[in-house]
């Protein structure tokens, strides 16, 4: 599932509506110090506390990973809960390894029943809810947690990504509590989904799956949830969060501050035996010899504040406030690198500079169900495509973003399946001259002399833009108006901080929305599920239905890694473009900057999970102080 950010394919049918689309498209058919024992947990727990300080640039909503969608609140999950499996830290391209699991799953040959046995003796942390007992996890706890996903009570926006995978029972279990109105009943047993026995976990699909085992790798969405802590907090699981990972919840001030420490009972991990580097890695390597037996988690706290404006964030960093800048702000990146090198000034000081290209994507939605920019008739897709080859994507990312993304293509993310540097498409193209005479061609014309062109029954056009208050946005926002009011579109902004904009997106209540999305795992299918019709309330934003895509979805579904896929993926990028149900405008690079005292900081691909391989090294701080 990909996660929203300011974390989730032969013939197809070819009707009357898709030529159109095509040719509007003007297409052809063909995401410290060395030394302490292996036996001790980390040397700071006897004296200083290591504190790890950042900021948030937008407020979380909340921490039960079956009610989470946005990246803000699942950068905290995967550090309380933990999935079967997680990524290496250091191991690029990505690699799956075990986390609460013994081992690499056990998969029947038609990748339909998947087995997994877990690590006995791992803990909850404490709670009152286990009532001063100490609590094992069990395999009894995944299926627990999963099964929350679809109870209809809890509303998952998730449920449809755990839906496809069409585990036997499951499906019509949900459709069965839905339509009873009665309570779901986690003691039934579901034969897609069982404990086998206290440390064993087997899942059956209906279908082949070959890539099962990455939904569940997602730990801040599906990692093991104790039930009795569920239960124990009736309608505010949001703010209890109780797992088994390495932090635990101590703080919570919503949308300012969360504060989370060491969990006292978390198991014993030690860094070198959880990386595995490339031998040409010199970085990774270095790394993994630094931290030689040192016990994870190497910091025993962390405290997070949420700042939406890029200039407080950003000097509160430089005023040493904080140990880390996540995503430098583009209004400042030419101060911070000129010339794709950190200042001097900043290298003096010791700060380290991480640039990466995003496994994300920036885009703008539009609302397949909206009256005005919705539908699948010619002159619904030629507004659409009008707007996004009037919107120049280009000087956004150099003025705004100051050149810190590159123009999108497709719907696949960088380091993804379906991603291809090579495409090219409309996606990027800006053409005024096109847009206006597409408007013209199908009767989008100014019928009332008022000078803004009208919708082709004669009542007037208004475009309505979701939006947020901070500054940052109010640039890019005053480049799409000009754009559009230069075609003879009107486009008005309705402001509302980024939560509350979610809500609306989630219900189908918003017209158009400019956002971003990052990849949480290495598959491409979360991004075609933004064009799945299963997916319509979930991770399909733009609310899009189309026979023929939900064809090739399935088929993705199913097919193994390979060529055959890859022509799916192909073909999916042409409806994307035919159809512009969303305007994919950039994928940025990102450039994290830390003060000296942060150790060992290295970008995940796709999991969130990183604080735990940190250190705070407060002797390197003191050396540049003077």
């Amino acid at each position: 599932m990909t996660m929203l950010r300011a974390r989730r394919f032969p013939s197809i049918l070819r009707g009357a509506l898709l030529a159109s689309a095509l040719a509007l498209a003007g297409l052809n058919a063909g995401h410290a110090a060395d030394g302490a024992s292996a036996s001790a947990p980390a040397a700071s727990s006897a004296s200083t506390p290591k504190v790890l300080r950042y900021a948030f640039r937008v407020a979380e909503t909340g921490f039960d990973p079956a009610k989470i969608t946005d990246i803000y609140s699942r950068s905290i999950t995967p550090h309380v809960f933990e999935g079967l499996y997680t990524y290496d830290q250091l191991a690029r391209p990505a690699r799956m390894k075990p986390l609460t699991a013994a081992a690499m799953p056990e998969t029947s040959d038609d990748f339909k029943v998947w087995t997994v046995k877990l690590r006995p003796g791992i803990r909850f942390a404490d709670d009152p809810a286990f009532k001063g007992k100490p609590r094992e996890l069990s395999a009894e706890d995944y299926v627990y947690a999963i099964k929350r996903f679809a109870d209809p009570a809890i509303a998952s926006p998730a449920w449809s990504e755990v839906e496809e995978l069409e585990l036997v029972g499951l499906n019509e279990y949900h459709q069965q509590v839905r339509k009873s109105g009665k309570p779901f009943d986690y003691d039934k047993p579901i034969e897609g989904l069982r404990a086998l026995d206290r440390y064993t976990l087997q899942f059956k699909s209906k279908e082949t799956r070959p890539r099962l085992m990455e939904v569940f790798a997602q730990g801040d969405l599906y990692g093991a949830v104790a039930r009795e802590v569920i239960e124990a907090y009736p309608g505010d699981s949001m703010a209890h969060p109780v797992g088994t990972g390495p932090f635990v919840l101590k703080q919570w001030r919503r949308s300012s501050l969360i504060v989370l420490e060491r969990n006292p009972l978390y198991r014993e991990r030690f860094y070198d035996q959880e990386v595995d580097p490339a031998p040409d890695d010199a970085e990774g390597q270095a790394l993994k010899a630094r931290f030689k037996g040192r016990r994870l988690p190497m910091v025993d706290r962390i405290e997070v504040s949420i700042i939406q404006e890029n200039q407080p964030r950003w000097l509160s960093f430089l005023n040493g406030e904080y140990d880390f800048i996540e995503r430098t702000p583009e209004d400042f990146i030419n101060q911070a690198m000129p010339n794709g090198k950190i200042a001097p000034n900043l290298e003096k000081q010791g700060k380290h500079a991480y640039r990466t290209v995003a496994s994300d994507v920036l885009f703008t939605v539009f609302n397949m169900e909206d009256p005005v920019v919705g539908g699948y008739t010619p002159e619904k897709i030629a507004l659409r495509r009008a707007i996004a080859l009037a919107i120049d994507t280009q000087r956004e990312l150099t003025l705004v973003r100051r050149g810190q993304a590159m123009l999108a293509q497709s719907l696949y993310m960088p380091g993804t399946t379906g991603y291809d540097p090579a495409f090219k498409s409309d996606m990027s193209t800006f053409d005024p001259a096109r847009a206006k005479a597409l408007l013209d061609l199908y009767g989008y014309v100014d019928k009332d002399g008022d000078g803004w062109r009208d919708k082709p029954d004669g009542s007037p056009l208004l475009l309505e833009s979701l939006t947020t208050p901070d500054q940052f946005q109010r640039q890019i926002d005053e480049i799409v108006q000009k754009n559009l009011n230069a075609i003879g579109l009107r486009i008005a902004f309705k402001t509302a901080q980024w939560p509350e904009n979610l809500k609306s997106l989630r219900a189908g209540k918003y017209q158009i929305w400019s956002l971003g999305t990052s990849a949480s795992k290495p598959d491409g299918q979360d991004s075609l599920a933004r064009m799945y019709s299963g997916q319509i309330g979930a991770q399909n934003y733009a609310r899009f239905r189309l026979p023929a895509v939900d064809k090739l979805y399935d088929e993705a579904s199913h097919l193994p890694d390979g060529p055959e896929r890859m022509k799916v993926f192909d073909e999916t990028k042409r409806y994307a473009t035919a159809y512009m149900p969303y305007k994919y405008r950039g994928h940025r690079f990102i450039t994290d900057i830390a003060q000296p005292q942060l150790i060992g900081y290295r970008r995940p691909q796709f999991w969130l999970n990183w604080w735990e391989y940190v250190d705070i090294d407060p002797d390197a701080a003191a050396k540049f102080k003077h």
